[in-house]
């Protein structure tokens, strides 16, 4: 019983064994600066570096192009054109209307129009400067109501609907319309976009690249080079950042890096500063939101229509999906038996917006917590009153208005919970007693759930594939098509190879993504990398696990049921063999201890035709309640306290989702308070550098900030390990803070009226919408 009990905790105690909390593997090289980014590597003698002059026009056609003296300058060694490109002039990821190049007509203050490399990035930017450009400038539509009022669309407007919204909203017994402005975001990665591209033989190139999505990479760089893909090998060993704006964009800078390395014969290497890459790349999507709700005197929804609109820019990018997916959200958590949303994917002349942690979700989702609070004031209630009663559940109240039907909600048990442990009763009462007696400062609380679905709506990208070593000494190495981006996503997945083998996770060399290794691979997107990149190395291990458990039975003459791994070791019948020498002998028995694996998610499916169907796997649920603190004199605020209860199912390592929530919490807070992004009328982005454009700082962090994984949490779905995702779902629990600070603002109007706060809410939103409260307060 002894040596029993003394073996279940060796096993219990392995390394590499899931559901522990391990650090990220890279993270003693982050904070010593060992980690290796593009920019670290070391720069051959002879490299390019180069510049992208950009266009200085919204809406233009050029007339006149004189590049002769940038040829001419000193350093400068090539300089290329749409006319330069041997294959296709297009780096779109499906639409194929984003030219590398501008080929007459510009579309954005910032397109790429050629490209200069030269001997120093100084030099580069210096010839760029000499080149004459001559335009005919175009009437340009820049802003949503402008795209909206010339029809101006990247496709037609979408519908999704449930039930007659029409009729119900006529029967309600109740019934608000408005309007708000929802703002967009930049990613802000540590790490600019950038690529560094070698010339191999036969004019092949291996190009490493910042990107989430190497295969689409090397797809498109093969595409603008006029070769096949297996001429092109993308590799990344880490980012410092992606959160989207690496899924698509990259491919502009690593197929003009290619471009160069291949016309020239020497490696090239092209690196944006962060003025030129927040006005070259595309953010999150700003949206208007309109609502026509109809609910009952106890809060709930008995009809609702929502139209969104959101300016994509000039070309198609992902908005479709991104949209798509903003409709997926336009519900959360309630249940709308009778709905109608509308959507309206704009074109306008500002750069293209594409990917954003959270693909739309966020805008949809904030639209609807915004209608839970406006329904509460008006009827007098307390907001989560009227949340609670809206919630999904039972079989009548179960179905999605997109027809899928949740059959994992845990939302109502996540909310009770939470609104328990973080006393939220009692601190409501208390922000409603602080403010009666405080003049000029004012609190405000708010508790908001997430609903957020789990897979690509675009069904194909849902799959992945792997490719695991075991050496003759027992070491594992192991690749797969997910990409590091900071989140965690290589220790997890070398976790769960480790489970398998229940060896060590040390034993365990994570390596770079490459897609000479691993091809035909998904972005590292859609929160999905663990889920799919986990279950493709487990699959590969489980082959090689296979071969080894048959080799050892026979080699022992044992049954196979009889042969086990734990704690380092395979035990054969009653005899001990150390997991290294049962590989030698395998190695030495001819055994192939390479395997490759792959995992494409079960059940989903999607008619976009009809906007019906299962995109999603599961749903992932969490809450947040935030307190704040708001000077109703200078619109400034403070965020108090924090407490955040979220479902990672079982968590493949605690610490690392943990991290995730705080960081996408943190993320949302910086999207909905102080990242303002500012255009002015001509098109021109005014926010472009730090400077101006203000991300949340580490003194913007909430003092009090309590983060607990719910407990009960186990995935319905056989995930890896019955594990969630944790990559998007958090961010919108900052859901919360916008709606205490509107909640702070009421007070400011002693709760006449709701405060209607376009996002971000920053001090000067803040202090209009005091101001606005005051004055129908007194009317």
């Amino acid at each position: 019983m002894a040596e029993r009990e003394t073996e279940a905790r060796a096993v219990s105690e392995i390394k590499g064994a899931v559901h522990k909390e391990l650090k990220h593997d890279s993270a003693h090289k982050h904070v010593s600066g060992d980690a290796i980014y593009i920019d670290d590597m070391p720069e051959p003698k002879d490299m390019l570096h180069i510049y992208a002059a950009m266009s200085e026009h919204a809406h233009a056609r050029i007339t006149a192009m004189d590049l002769g003296a940038v040829k001419a300058a000193k350093g400068a060694v090539c300089v290329i054109t749409a006319e330069d490109i041997p294959g296709h002039n297009d780096v779109s990821p499906f639409a194929g209307d984003d030219p590398l190049f501008a080929d007459g007509l510009v579309e954005y203050i910032g397109q790429p129009i050629f490209a200069v490399a030269a001997t120093s990035i100084e030099a580069a930017r210096a010839a760029a400067k000499l080149a004459r450009v001559d335009y005919d400038v175009l009437p340009a539509l820049t802003t949503i109501d402008a795209a909206l009022e010339a029809g101006s669309a990247i496709e037609p407007m979408q519908t999704m609907a449930q039930g007659n919204a029409t009729a119900a909203l006529e029967a309600s017994q109740n019934r608000l319309t408005g309007s708000f402005r929802i703002g967009g975001q930049d990613h802000f990665y540590l790490e600019g976009q950038i690529a560094f591209a070698k010339p191999e033989e036969d004019g092949d190139v291996h190009v490493f690249s910042s990107t989430q999505h190497p295969s689409e990479v090397q797809h498109l760089v093969a595409h603008v080079l006029g070769t096949p893909t297996n001429a092109v090998t993308v590799e990344v060993r880490r980012m410092g950042g992606g959160f989207g704006g690496k899924e698509t964009h990259p491919a502009m800078f690593a197929a003009m890096a290619a471009l160069v390395a291949v016309k020239t014969g020497r490696p090239a290497k092209l690196r944006l500063d962060r003025d030129d890459d927040m006005i070259m790349t595309g953010k999150r999507h700003d949206f208007r939101y309109d609502y026509d709700v109809g609910f009952d005197d106890e809060g709930r929804i008995t009809g609702m229509a929502i139209e969104m609109a959101s300016r994509c820019g000039r070309s198609t990018d992902l908005s479709p999906a991104i949209n798509d997916r903003a409709m997926f959200h336009a519900d959360n958590c309630y249940y709308l038996s009778d709905v109608e949303i509308k959507s309206h994917r704009l074109k306008t002349h500002t750069v293209s917006n594409t990917a954003f942690r959270g693909f739309g979700g966020p805008q949809g989702m904030l639209g609807i917590e915004c209608v839970m609070d406006e329904i509460a004031h008006h009827l007098g209630k307390d907001p989560l009153q009227v949340r609670r009663v809206n919630l999904y559940g039972g079989e009548s109240r179960n179905t999605t208005p997109f027809g899928m039907t949740v059959e994992d909600n845990i939302a109502p048990a996540l909310l009770d919970a939470l609104a328990e442990n973080a006393g939220y009763e009692r601190r409501r009462a208390d922000v409603r007693a602080f403010n009666a007696k405080s003049p000029y400062l004012k609190k405000g609380i708010a508790l908001t759930p997430v609903k957020f679905g789990i897979s690509f709506t675009t069904t194909h990208l849902n799959q992945a594939g792997a490719l695991v070593h075991v050496y003759a000494d027992g070491s594992v190495h192991l690749n797969h098509g997910g990409t590091e981006m900071g989140q965690g996503l290589f220790v997890k997945v070398a976790q769960v190879v480790a489970e398998e083998f229940q060896i060590d996770v040390d034993r365990i060399k994570i390596t770079a993504t490459t897609t000479a290794k691993v091809p035909n691979t998904s972005a590292t997107a859609a929160s999905s990398g663990s889920d799919l990149n986990g279950m493709a190395a487990l699959d590969a291990a489980r082959k090689i696990k296979a071969r080894l458990t048959e080799f050892a039975a026979q080699q022992y003459d044992c049954p196979k049921d009889r042969v086990t791994f734990r704690n380092n070791n395979v035990y054969v019948e009653n005899k001990e063999i150390p997991f290294a020498d049962l590989a030698r002998e395998a190695y030495l028995g001819r055994v192939s201890l390479s395997a490759t694996g792959f995992y494409k998610t079960p059940k989903i499916h999607y008619d976009r035709s009809r906007h019906k169907g299962r995109p999603f796997l599961y749903f992932c649920y969490g809450a947040a309640v935030s307190e704040v603190l708001i000077d109703t004199l200078t619109g400034e605020y403070k965020v108090e306290r924090v407490d955040i209860l979220h479902d990672t199912g079982r968590s493949l390592n605690p610490a690392i989702d943990k991290g995730q929530i705080e960081g996408g919490f943190i993320q949302g807070m910086g999207w909905l308070t102080t990242e303002e992004l500012v255009y002015d009328e001509d098109g021109r982005l005014r926010t472009h550098a730090p400077s101006t454009y203000k991300i949340p700082a580490c003194s913007d962090r909430p003092e009090h900030l309590n983060i607990e994984l719910y407990k009960k949490g186990r995935n319905v779905e056989a995930t890896i390990h019955r594990s969630k995702a944790v990559g998007e779902p958090p961010f919108m629990l900052a859901n919360s803070v916008f709606l205490a600070i509107a909640d702070a603002v009421s007070a400011a109007g002693d709760y006449k009226t709701r405060a209607t706060l376009n996002a971000p809410a920053t001090p000067e939103e803040v202090l209009k919408a005091v101001m606005s409260v005051k004055r129908q307060a007194q009317n």
